[in-house]
């Protein structure tokens, strides 16, 4: 009777193998049809596979949280192929470290060894510990990368808010480089804090002290160390954001910042973007060298039914300008899998550039105007706004088109965290009108009712109009010269008929003085 738990803890700690599946892919994301969510992939190549760990999204679709269970596992021998094996409930934290809580399996990596062994570095939730923030990071060993996994430190974490030293910072996202010298350095950090420690040569026990990381301009998070013809260099998730950023324009979106330093604890130096933002709000990604070419594994929102919380694994290939010294990444070009045709829609704005009166504050994105996407739970850059404390009377958003288009109808989606009337936060407007060009800006003539209430569309038609720019003019809300913000998630602009829609606008010339 003994002998069954002992037996059931083997097996849990296998992955589950009789689970492994092929996978076709028909391009990004790999796995793309909603029913395994992949995220934050940690690349690795052993011989003539390339091998993604990732974790798994489970989140339902207006969750906004990361509900992460478990790592699952992606290989492959040739990405062009877009043939690859797929193991979900690739490991489970609890079924590998006893001292961790189940179920927050964060972004982790698996590194070879010296000794031609295999070591995961996995964040997780360290149960029994009186620390203000518990994530700490564990370390496990197999033979394989497909496992089975065993904790190399059963003691507990090699890193947390008390080991080696105390921090106060939160203890996810590590990478680790083993050095061509067969030293061994470990990075890892969040919310704009990035450390760095070298380990011992058993790839477990850290030497401490800590290093801060600096000089990697607009680190938030997912770092990530690589070394290329004797240069360091670290990718990471960068939110230096703002209208002129060549980062991102709105804070809770990230690019893929990159950096390089002459020895693996720095000094580091900012170098670029080498992904803009993508469609989730959160970046992560891992480069590697594969078969004589480089591959930048990153998240999306793309699959189907996929969201903030809710990413999938894309793979692209990943260039250098060795024409420069340091060699430069070059940006990465996203690629996607063939999509279905577009269903004709009256909606027409997808084909418009937008621009707006006030200066986007950095929560919001104007890009969020016309995107088609309307969530019962936005997150603030799913949104245009105007909030900042001093809000401005009368905002407007435009709508440029290349072409002249007419049209006969739109509708707004409005956003608001304050009542009808609050001069405070964000509260619907006290009232809205369409303006088109034609030679001057003039009052769509004929229109109906143009409903205020926030959370639903709020629909006006007119005779028709022909024009080249469209403009919503907003009063808000408020009195004594104090004003609430307006919050817009979706504007659509509508034609007569149904058409295909054209493909997304591009920055047009405006129609007379803004």
């Amino acid at each position: 009777m003994t002998r069954l738990p002992v037996f059931a803890a083997l097996l849990a700690m296998l992955p589950c193998a009789a689970c492994a599946q092929t996978v076709v892919s028909k391009g990004n994301p790999i796995l793309a049809d909603g029913r395994f969510y992949t995220t934050d992939p940690a690349p690795l190549v052993d011989g003539d596979t390339l091998y993604v760990l990732t974790g798994r999204d489970i989140a339902e679709p207006e969750v906004n949280d990361f509900i992460m269970p478990e790592w699952q596992l992606l290989s492959t021998r040739d990405p062009a192929s877009r043939k690859w094996q797929h193991i979900p409930g690739f490991i489970r934290p609890e079924n590998v470290f006893a001292w961790a809580e189940p179920a927050r399996a964060y972004a982790g990596q698996i590194v070879k060894g010296a000794d031609g062994r295999f070591y995961f570095y996995a964040p997780v939730l360290e149960k029994d510990s009186d620390a203000k923030d518990r994530f700490a990071i564990g370390v496990a060993v197999a033979d394989r990368p497909t496992g089975p996994w065993k904790d190399a430190h059963p003691a507990g974490p090699i890193i947390s808010q008390k080991l080696p030293v105390a921090n106060n910072i939160q203890n996810i996202d590590p990478t680790v480089l083993l050095d061509d010298d067969g030293r061994a350095y470990i990075y890892w950090g969040t919310f704009g804090q990035l450390r760095g420690m070298e380990l011992e040569r058993d790839m477990i026990t850290p030497t401490g002290p800590e290093t801060r990381i600096e000089g990697l301009t607009g680190f938030f998070e997912a770092p990530w160390i690589l070394k290329r013809k004797g240069v360091y260099y670290m990718l990471y998730a960068g939110n230096k954001a703002g209208p002129d950023s060549d980062c991102t324009p709105a804070v809770y979106y990230a690019c893929q910042a990159w950096g390089t330093a002459a020895s693996p604890l720095g000094p580091w130096t900012y170098r670029g973007v080498a992904l803009r933002p993508v469609s989730s709000t959160t970046s992560h990604a891992g480069a590697v060298e594969f078969k004589g070419k480089w591959y930048m594994a990153y998240h999306t929102a793309d699959a189907m039914g996929g969201g903030h919380f809710r990413r999938s694994v894309a793979i692209d290939e990943m260039q250098w300008d060795d024409s420069v010294s340091p060699a430069a990444i070059r940006p990465v070009v996203p690629t996607r899998a063939p999509q279905s045709a577009p269903k004709p829609t009256r909606n027409i704005a997808g084909s418009a550039s937008a621009v707006s009166s006030n200066v986007v504050p950095v929560q919001y994105w104007i890009a969020a105007l016309n995107d088609a996407k309307v969530r019962a739970n936005p997150l603030p850059p799913e949104m245009w706004g105007t909030w900042t404390g001093n809000n401005p009377k009368q905002p407007w958003v435009e709508y440029r088109w290349k072409e002249p288009v007419t049209i006969d109808g739109s509708r707004v989606y409005f956003f608001a965290d304050q009542p009808a009337g609050s001069g405070i936060g964000v509260a619907p407007p006290a009232a809205w009108h369409l303006e088109y060009w034609d030679g001057g800006w003039k009052p769509v003539a004929g229109a109906g009712s143009y409903g205020t209430a926030a959370g639903v569309f709020q629909s006006v038609s007119f005779p028709k109009v022909t024009t080249r720019c469209l403009r919503a003019v907003f009063d808000a809300s408020g009195t004594g010269g104090t004003f609430a913000g307006v919050g817009v998630q979706e504007w659509e602009v509508l034609a007569p008929r149904p058409r295909v829609p054209a493909a997304p606008g591009v920055a047009a010339s405006g129609c007379g003085k803004n």
